[in-house]
């Protein structure tokens, strides 16, 4: 800039009272020449004004495009020279961090194509030391080296030693009795070291985690909160290190004060939109018990809600406490503000889902009263479609009594053609070809077509179902398919179709029909035994259902409960004659909001009976073992059988599952699940046989579907059980 302002110092006397003739850039890059003319202020005809040129130089530094800028004037003409900053064509960082490239733009600061600017790399000098110190790494050295890489562009390498690990290997409370260091130590981030396991991961290291220090005081005080002393103080941490050894005592000073017990919980409203005795009954402060900071939170979000489902979307609850001797009075001053309408309901992010799809899963439409329950409820029946990889209902304040609704949406693939194939221990490889979607044309129709093929079977399957036939609350499903299974002990052929017809009773409750109408042939079978004779059967049934779900997710819940109840009747015409009930369910229960991890207990459950009504052949009875019943055995081996050890099917069944699932890495849609199976079947009981599995599994929501890998191990397995230590699926909700 020097140089600009001293060339044109040097001819000012010359030029004061020239006219422009012309205005020209030469240099740059990064700024078109009509954005540049607009910032010069200067126009051709004009005299020159040096004072503009001045300006216009300055910014043009402040773009911070420019290391030099410069004017020179030739018969009326002004020429601005340029020269441009260099772009960072690559960025490396060796050392710390250099494990991390997908996070290092936003450690950083800067990424590749950025102008190389000497105030930018300072910033990601301190954004590195930053990260380090809030990993306990202290004294981080970062050197920068740079190299040209082709014309005006740079190589930058981060050159960084991050220091050492400063270790707490002392924890002072001062002044602490209601609890013990172990208490207090169970909800801070920085903690004593282990005196003899510190090294152990799992085990207390005492590394520092700096930026978590400031907050460790409110949790020490949350704390005591929690049992009442609502009087305690909690001083600021003071961190005593020792830069030799790098060895730290950590010291707090704690005022306890008294414990208080509720004595009333009062509500006081500026409008009154509820009845308070209706609140009070649901509330978890009662008088006479010690108060807790925490049940406090969940009245507030609990008023929170029920003011919200009347309307006020913007209710402000402010707690209040009057103290003495020991008793506090909790009152809880709440300012509904006013009934909110809905605006509009905006949709976006869907490419090929159209609009009507996804605003008949909206609870709330234009002119409807706001509603917290619609709110959560239209977001998770959202998830529950399965065409989404994300949901998200912004809430857009209008104004004090209005407001907008944007529904974002980021769509997953839902169909795909797919040949590949899996590994059963009984089936050997299996070979499939598939053509399916979930929602055609992005319609919300599901279509599928399947062949699988392998040495003991052959299906082919055609299905078609709309769960909202014009976009009302009724269903409609046809099916048609062809099997052929080589079992244990015989073969069978099926041919058959099916039609459903169902209707959504609430939101998260519906039912249906089915007539299913199926020929069957047994063959292979080489004995005389009244379970197994050759021969075609014809089955005609009626299956009513009822279903409940309301998990957050199609492919993932999280929270919720997914119940199906069926009632099969065969005997409408054919010869199969029976009566099947059949209940499976799955309870879901995501633990983040508790602990801050991402751990999922899932709960899975299934029952059966059937009455024999005249013909119940053994293909309809119930098998156990295989991925939807009990991992550790193959599918379907887990029966009664007859003298000569056949298997025979049960009248009874059960199956149980207790898994935990966990993210196996960070922002991936793969989990690690494990898992304890158990399960019984009998021709008189529900345990006549039982038997117990348990393992791990891969899950992983991929391109292609949904896919399991299962390595299990049978528990409780007996002489001839058929086990199985591995087995895949893909295309099933786990």
């Amino acid at each position: 800039m020097k140089r600009g302002l001293l060339a044109l110092a040097c001819c000012a006397a010359f030029v004061q009272a020239q006219t422009i003739k012309d205005i020209k850039f030469e240099g740059l890059l990064h700024l078109s020449p009509t954005i540049a003319s607009e910032m010069v202020g200067l126009q051709p005809g004009e005299p020159l004004d040096i004072e503009k040129i001045d300006q216009a130089i300055k910014k043009f530094y402040a773009q911070g495009y420019f290391k030099d800028i410069w004017v020179e004037e030739k018969d009326g003409e002004i020429i601005f020279h340029f020269k441009e900053k260099p772009l960072i064509a690559q960025i490396e960082v060796i050392g710390y961090l250099q494990s991390k490239k997908e996070e290092l733009p936003q450690i950083l600061g800067i990424k590749k194509g950025d102008i190389y600017d000497k105030r930018s790399i300072q910033r990601a000098i301190e954004r590195i030391k930053q990260k380090a110190r809030s990993e306990g790494y202290f004294d981080t050295v970062v050197e920068v080296v740079t190299e040209p890489v082709g014309e005006n562009s740079l190589k930058v390498t981060f050159l960084v030693n991050k220091g050492e690990k400063i270790i707490i290997d002392q924890l002072t409370l001062c002044g602490v009795r209601v609890f013990d260091k172990d208490e207090i130590e169970d909800v801070v981030a920085n903690r004593e070291r282990h005196k003899y396991f510190g090294w152990l991961i799992g085990v207390d290291s005492g590394e520092v985690k700096l930026d978590q220090l400031p907050l460790d005081s409110a949790r020490i005080r949350n704390l005591y909160l929690t049992k009442g002393y609502l009087d305690a103080q909690v001083s600021d941490p003071f961190l005593r290190v020792n830069f030799d050894n790098y060895k730290a005592k950590l010291r707090y000073h704690v005022k306890e004060g008294k414990q208080y017990k509720v004595e009333k919980v009062e509500i006081e409203q500026l409008q009154e939109v509820i009845d308070p005795k209706e609140l009070q009954e649901e509330l978890k402060l009662r008088p006479g018990k010690v108060f807790n900071v925490e049940k406090m939170r969940k009245d507030m979000e609990l008023i929170r809600r029920a003011i919200a489902d009347r309307g006020y979307a913007f209710v402000r609850i402010v707690p209040d406490f009057v103290k003495k001797d020991g008793k506090v009075v909790v009152r809880y001053l709440i300012d509904p503000g006013k009934k909110v309408t809905i605006r509009d309901v905006i949709i976006a992010g869907n490419q090929r889902t159209l609009d009507r799809v996804i605003r008949r899963e909206v609870y709330l439409a234009p002119g409807d009263s706001y509603s917290y329950t619609d709110l959560q409820d239209s977001r998770n029946a959202l998830r529950r479609t399965g065409f989404f990889s994300k949901v998200d209902i912004e809430e857009r304040r209008v104004s004090d009594d209005e407001m907008d609704l944007i529904v974002n949406v980021e769509e997953m693939p839902t169909g795909n053609i797919m040949i590949g194939g899996g590994y059963s221990t009984y089936e050997g490889f299996i070979v499939n070809a598939a053509i399916n979607d979930k929602n055609i044309f992005g319609s919300g129709i599901n279509g599928q077509f399947s062949i699988d093929y392998s040495s003991k079977s052959l299906r082919f399957n055609l299905g078609i179902y709309n769960p909202r036939i014009f976009d009302s609350d009724y269903s409609l499903g046809i099916n048609a398919y062809n099997t052929r299974f080589e079992y244990y002990d015989y073969t069978q052929d099926r041919k058959g179709a099916s039609v459903t017809v169902g209707k959504k009773l609430t939101r998260h409750l519906s039912a249906s029909l089915t007539y299913a109408y199926e020929q069957n042939e047994l063959s292979d079978v080489n004995f005389d035994n009244i379970y197994f004779q050759e021969g075609k059967y014809t089955k005609s049934a009626l299956i009513p259902s009822i279903t409940f779900d309301n998990t957050d997710d199609y492919y993932l819940p999280r929270h919720g409960v997914s119940i199906t109840a069926s009632l099969e009747y065969a005997g409408v015409g054919g010869d199969e004659k029976y009566l099947k009930s059949y209940i499976k369910g799955g309870y879901y229960y995501g633990l983040e909001d508790l602990i801050d991890y991402d751990l999922i207990l899932r709960l899975k459950g299934k029952i059966g009976h059937i009455n024999d009504n005249g013909y119940l052949p053994v293909f309809e009875k119930f098998y156990l073992g295989g991925l939807r019943s009990l991992r550790g055995y193959q599918t379907a081996s887990i029966s009664p059988t007859d003298d000569e050890g056949r298997l025979i099917g049960g009248k009874y069944m059960f199956s149980t599952s207790i898994e935990a699932s966990i993210p196996m890495m960070k922002n991936s849609n793969m989990r690690l699940t494990f898992f304890f199976d158990y399960g019984g079947i009998g021709d008189s009981g529900y345990t006549d046989i039982t038997r117990m599995g348990t393992g791990a599994a891969i899950e992983w929501i991929s391109p292609m579907g949904p896919l399991q890998l299962v390595f299990a191990r049978p528990i409780n397995d007996k002489e001839g059980d058929r086990t199985s230590n591995f087995e895949f699926s893909i295309g099933t909700r786990f």
